[in-house]
């Protein structure tokens, strides 16, 4: 298995010191969740003079869904102020206000808006599957059970446009690990929850829902790969896919479900919403590669959200080769699959 550079990871001492001062002040309140990336078939996507894409135009099916959605919260904190290639930080406001969550709106400016009131407690994550101790976490168990650390991670969005964001949480590994998975689990199965109530799109039927996403098991277990419980050392927020999200960095954006509440260890490959809704665009492994395009746009550039409107080249891997690549060993990597 791979280890995380240490460079990845806010040094302990750093990171726990600033924790309990949060404690004291009341900073570690509240709860919350980031978007993943996906455009739908159906949504037009511009090309700039160079041949990039330009994240596409999103409509939205109602006044209410347009009104301003600026979410504004207390100062934010992140030990470090770059992420390992020394790229600075997205900026908390736009972290907290640009956002995929089509559950809640197909705009990105209106989800913090869309989401205000969904309630994420109480809150449970059903583990099953090829386990032999399959067991119902609240989040008060997430909380006690995984201790939490800071990591700072590029999120690259098959739209072309890039985070650079600072997570808390802890490795899907030690998740997996505490229900001791059989030799027959082979993937990973996510599920996000589907609550009409809060969520508007869910009973609209632009797409079926839930939310499902996958990971092949050793995908499941590298290092890199998080839950995450919080970011800017707060908790999410439910934009950012709270209560608690996968982080999967070296893949696109869409593969990091939010807002868990079923995860389960499989013999076979999960089909995945993406996948499912558009399988010639959208593939299972989605690892992010500036040789392989998107069929109606290109991957080899992205923008930084926040950073202007110069375009970076985009990493293999997103940067994480080093850490991943080893995981494709004998694979086509120029196949969208």
């Amino acid at each position: 298995m791979k280890k995380i550079p240490s460079s990845h990871i806010t040094p302990e001492h750093i990171y726990q010191s600033r924790r309990e001062f949060l404690k004291l002040i009341g900073f570690t309140a509240g709860s919350a969740a980031l978007a993943s990336c996906a455009v739908s078939p159906g949504e037009k996507n511009s090309q700039s003079t160079e041949g990039n894409s330009v994240a596409p135009t999103e409509t939205v099916s109602s006044t209410e869904e347009t009104k301003p959605t600026a979410t504004t919260e207390a100062e934010p904190f992140a030990s470090m102020s770059t992420d390992d290639l020394g790229n600075e930080l997205t900026q908390y406001k736009d972290v907290i206000n640009y956002n995929n969550y089509y559950e809640f709106n197909l705009n990105k400016g209106a989800v913090a808006y869309s989401s205000k009131g969904f309630p994420t407690s109480p809150w449970e994550i059903e583990v099953s599957g090829f386990v032999n101790k399959p067991k119902i976490f609240t989040m008060e168990d997430i909380y006690s059970l995984f201790e939490e650390e800071e990591r700072i991670y590029r999120m690259r969005c098959v739209e072309t446009w890039t985070m650079i964001i600072p997570w808390l949480g802890f490795p899907l590994r030690k998740l997996i690990e505490m229900v001791e998975p059989t030799s027959d689990a082979k993937y990973v199965y996510f599920e996000t929850i589907v609550d009409e109530e809060h969520m508007p799109q869910t009973k609209r039927g632009n797409f079926e829902f839930p939310y499902i996403e996958g990971l092949r098991m050793d995908e499941a277990m590298n290092d890199l790969t998080m839950l995450s419980t919080g970011l800017y050392g707060k908790r999410l927020l439910p934009q950012n896919g709270a209560p608690i999200r996968l982080v999967v960095p070296w893949k696109y954006g869409f593969k990091s479900i939010k807002s868990i509440v079923k995860i389960k260890l499989v013999k076979d490959m999960p089909l995945t919403f993406w996948n499912n809704y558009a399988p010639n665009e959208y593939g299972f492994y989605a690892n992010v590669n500036p040789n392989v395009h998107h069929p109606r746009w290109s991957q080899a550039t992205e923008t930084l959200v926040g950073a202007g409107i110069n375009r970076l080249d985009t990493l293999l891997f997103n940067g994480y080769e080093e850490e991943v690549a080893s995981l494709y060993d004998g694979m086509d990597l120029t196949k969208w699959f």
